[in-house]
């Protein structure tokens, strides 16, 4: 026993030649029993943990702009269309940042973007906590979208290509489960900021309580390792070697050395991406159509509900004060639609609990269509409480939301992330992933803007209908356009 932590196989690693290859492998006993998966390393560990934060603090500061619309509608007495642009800011900056900022992460690395990335997000929180006017609001909003928008890609590719195979969907995933945490950790701090400090301003605190443990991340990014498989087809394999040392860093050391081979990195100008593979390569294409197309089908509806979740039962659940003039009815109205949007997103976290347990198990693929399916059951249940008797309204409108919810994050709303991630080669990871996040986004950013007008206009029942086709859509070109990664390996 007390020689149980000098165990570690010191055996010949010659046959392993590549980055993805040493990941892989399993350590392996003196005794030669090896353990049934591969061990982690505390700097795997903390990589991941520190990509964790991007997806919180996306999901923290976008599901938080529900709660703030109205006061910041108030402070700076928004028209409908105001309205549209401030719920749509972040996302736009999203829509742009993902392939802008993301796909730069395939030219000067994914460790100095995930770096970038955060201290952009912390400039424009501080903006926005003092913004003077609308103009500056929307800017630092779009700014804040910008590095949320840049860690698409870069936080699941500083994962994905660190950590082995068999554990990648749910490693990815339960990195992708921190933005359910941080909708429901936004939602509830939001409704502390309202209680304790009820006053116009209140939204400002809102954001600003991002930012110490933004400043915390951001310190930890900087000690982590570039990816190694990103050095070797740029042609830097030296480096590589010396990040893979980090990466596997055990004690007892395993591996105990490195030697990849030369022969197997790709030109250093491979940065050079060309757009028009995209279209003209057939694998890039059906890759791109399957990673883009679902997920922006998936964007209209989980931004839509997610965002207007809280104006939607301020609206439906009848207790609220009608016709709001006075500061304490407009917190009265915020702080009972912010107590029922937090009931439902609870199954945010429920439904990504479920993808992290299943996707290797069952498959992106078949999680993503069952669960489009899901989406659309939930959404007809929720549309079907407007014209439900007495006593049946509400219970139908949460059962909707709350199925919705679970069903969106089990299926379309983590498998499009991880699908994105997943089916493009390594040269071309960061701005194929960028470029999907973002042609998603677009679905988001419509959402976002036209459903203050459309829902004024239209009216919940339409709205909620138009989802239910999407959804059931989404679910088809899925299907159609399948291509499954369960167990592939990244390198």
């Amino acid at each position: 026993m007390s020689d149980v932590r000098q165990t570690f196989s010191t055996a010949s690693v010659a046959s392993l030649d590549s980055p993805q290859a040493y990941i892989e492998e399993t350590p392996i006993w003196r005794d030669g029993t090896d353990v049934d998966s591969s061990i982690l390393t505390g700097m795997q560990w903390r990589i991941w943990w520190l990509a964790c934060a991007g997806k919180f603090f996306e999901g923290m500061v976008v599901f938080m702009t529900g709660i703030a619309l109205p006061l910041i509608g108030r402070e700076f007495k928004l028209t409908a269309v105001e309205h549209g642009l401030v719920s749509s800011a972040i996302l736009f900056g999203i829509l742009i940042g993902a392939t802008a900022l993301g796909g730069l992460a395939d030219r000067f690395g994914r460790r100095a973007m995930f770096i970038v990335e955060m201290a952009l997000f912390i400039a424009f929180l501080l903006v926005l906590s003092i913004a003077p006017n609308l103009s500056i609001t929307l800017i630092a909003l779009f700014g804040v979208g910008l590095a949320l928008g840049c860690d698409y890609p870069t936080a699941h590719m500083v994962i994905s290509e660190n950590i082995p195979a068999r554990a990648r969907g749910r490693m990815v995933l339960g990195a992708f489960s921190f933005q359910a945490v941080g909708a429901l950790s936004g939602t509830g701090l939001a409704f502390l900021t309202l209680t304790w400090f009820p006053d116009p301003e209140a939204w400002r605190w809102m954001y600003l309580t991002a930012v110490p443990p933004a400043l915390l991340i951001l310190a930890g990014r900087f000690f982590v390792p570039e990816s190694s498989n990103w050095l070797i087809v740029r042609g830097r394999v030296a480096e590589a070697e010396t990040a893979l040392l980090r990466l596997l860093n055990r004690r007892p050391r395993y591996p105990s050395e490195i030697s990849l081979k030369a022969e197997t990195a790709a030109s250093p100008h491979a940065h050079k991406v060309k757009w028009s593979r995209f279209l003209t390569d057939r694998k890039l294409r059906k890759a791109t159509i399957f990673a883009s197309v679902p997920w922006f089908l998936q964007d209209l509806g989980t931004y839509g509900i997610g965002i207007f979740t809280p104006v939607i039962l301020a609206s439906s659940i009848g207790s609220k004060r009608e016709h709001a003039q006075s500061l304490s009815d407009l917190v009265y109205n915020d702080l009972l639609a912010a107590k029922g949007a937090a009931l439902i997103d609870v199954l945010l976290i429920v439904g990504i609990v479920f993808a992290v347990m299943f996707t290797d198990r069952i498959g992106r693929v078949r999680l993503q269509v069952i669960g489009f399916i899901g989406c659309a059951v939930g959404l007809a249940i929720a549309a079907s409480g407007n014209h439900a008797g007495p006593g049946w309204d509400v219970p139908l409108i949460f059962a909707g939301f709350m199925l919705f919810n679970f069903m969106t994050n089990m299926g379309p709303n983590a498998q499009t992330y991880l699908i994105a991630g997943e089916v493009f080669p390594v040269a071309y990871r960061g701005t194929g992933a960028g470029l999907a996040a973002s042609f998603a986004k677009i679905g988001a950013v419509l959402t976002a803007f036209l459903f203050p007008i459309l829902l004024k206009d239209l009216g919940t029942d339409v709205l909620l209908a138009g989802l239910v086709v999407t959804s059931l859509l989404g679910a088809v070109v899925t299907w159609v356009y399948r291509i499954e990664t369960r167990g592939a390996g990244l390198g």
